[in-house]
């Protein structure tokens, strides 16, 4: 079986010529355009079905440059943090608390459902957890920490490969199911696609609070804020790989242990506010959301290439089962709990959406929910101000938390 590696030039095309198929696959389709599936995800499946027949047909497999992915996932989440202005943040209030309780207690369902089938289909229950918040709200970076605890401590083995085959199931049927529930919630309340959010594309200019609701929104930029802009994505990278260094881990305690993408979003945070509250700098919010979009559409463009689907088809019968489960509580939860409890408003439609993508998948996934919601029926700025501190920051130190609580739990 050959594997064809794919450089970084190379994946950067194909990365977008998957987007550009994704996008004229939902102006086509209407099924997609009903169902608001976000573009990298339509043009993304489709790319991993093509290298799926050449797989079965032909034995090769490609092996699109993984460097590149991180780096796109790390400018965006550094495009989070650069727009966080801490006057914009406190907007966020009790709906901030209050969605970031209504996750972490889907984390603890999600993973009681995943232990609990797993002891009842005869696997070991800990194994549960990988189907469960270790990969689904975690996504590939906690699926491959925690894969190596589980490993080399409770001895299970294959866990980090599973964990990566869970995430990236979660990763696509997160960015499936999002869009079909945000759409029945916001048909209930009677809402019809709105003319112009759908003509936003065509306007010459964005407010501030836009950011990241309208992907397809013109900007006004220039080269200089381009140039300024790209500055401090280095400075947001440079730190969070500096502060992923082992002589830098050293100095931390055992117990504080963050992603590199997390650092790059609370570096940006500091930044931006450091900049403008110290020196009282203008910062280019166009161009961070430009920078930004495009980060995460190739991101997903990239990482939906990388999707092997003959290894989420090798899973056994028992975890398929286990992660078909998982999907349809996610659903219904985002349905009955996440709606409910933020509002039962618009909102809360599309703050349901971004639940849906990044509890099975990621925030990259969530974000892309919600500007299919948004593009089509308008903006939501509560959603886009929430859903990215969350499901980027403060959720993984509350998954982490339950996470060891469980583990501990079940390993006695």
């Amino acid at each position: 079986m050959d594997t064809i590696a794919v450089d970084p030039y190379y994946t950067l095309i194909v990365a977008t010529l998957v987007l550009l198929v994704g996008r004229l696959m939902v102006d086509r389709i209407k099924f997609l355009q009903d169902f608001n599936i976000p573009e990298p995800v339509a043009g993304g499946l489709l790319a991993a079905v093509i290298i799926y027949i050449l797989h079965v047909s032909t034995g090769v497999s490609f092996a699109f440059d993984k460097g590149l992915q991180d780096s796109f996932m790390l400018i965006f989440f550094s495009s989070i943090g650069l727009s966080a202005d801490f006057s914009r943040l406190k907007a966020g209030g009790v709906g901030l608390v209050l969605f970031l309780l209504v996750v972490s207690a889907f984390i603890v369902v999600q993973n009681v459902v995943g232990v609990g089938l797993a002891g009842a289909l005869g696997l070991d229950p800990i194994i549960g957890l990988v189907t469960g918040s270790i990969t689904l709200t975690g996504g590939h970076g906690t699926a491959g920490a925690w894969g190596k605890v589980l490993e080399e401590q409770h001895h299970i083995v294959g866990a980090t490969d599973l964990g990566m085959a869970s995430a990236t199931f979660g990763l696509v049927l997160g960015g499936l199911i999002g869009g079909p529930v945000a759409r029945k919630l916001v048909n209930k309340m009677g809402m019809k696609p709105s003319a112009k959010a759908a003509q936003a594309h065509d306007t010459a200019d964005t407010a501030i609070d836009d950011v990241f609701e309208h992907a397809h929104q013109r900007r006004l930029i220039t080269a200089n804020a381009a140039v300024e802009t790209m500055a401090l994505f280095a400075a947001c990278l440079a730190f969070s790989a500096l502060m992923t260094t082992p002589e830098v881990k050293s100095f931390l305690p055992s117990w504080f242990t963050l992603p590199q993408f997390v650092w790059a979003l609370l570096f940006g945070v500091l930044l931006r506010n450091f900049l403008t509250s110290a020196f009282k700098v203008n910062m280019f919010d166009r161009a961070i959301d430009v920078f930004g979009n495009a980060s995460l559409s190739i991101f997903l463009g990239i990482a939906l290439l990388n999707l092997k689907l003959w290894q989420l088809l090798d899973l056994a019968l028992p975890m398929l089962i286990i992660l078909a489960v998982q999907t349809a509580i996610m659903a219904l939860y985002a349905y009955f709990v996440t709606y409910r409890f933020m509002g039962k408003d618009y909102d809360a439609a599309v703050l349901s959406a971004g639940h849906c993508g990044f509890g099975l998948g990621a925030t990259p996934t969530a974000v892309a929910n919600m500007q299919s919601v948004t593009e089509r029926f308008g903006p939501s700025h509560k959603a886009f101000l929430i859903v990215p501190m969350v499901g980027a920051f403060f959720i993984d130190f509350v998954n982490a938390f339950i996470l060891t609580g469980f583990v501990n739990f079940l390993g006695k």
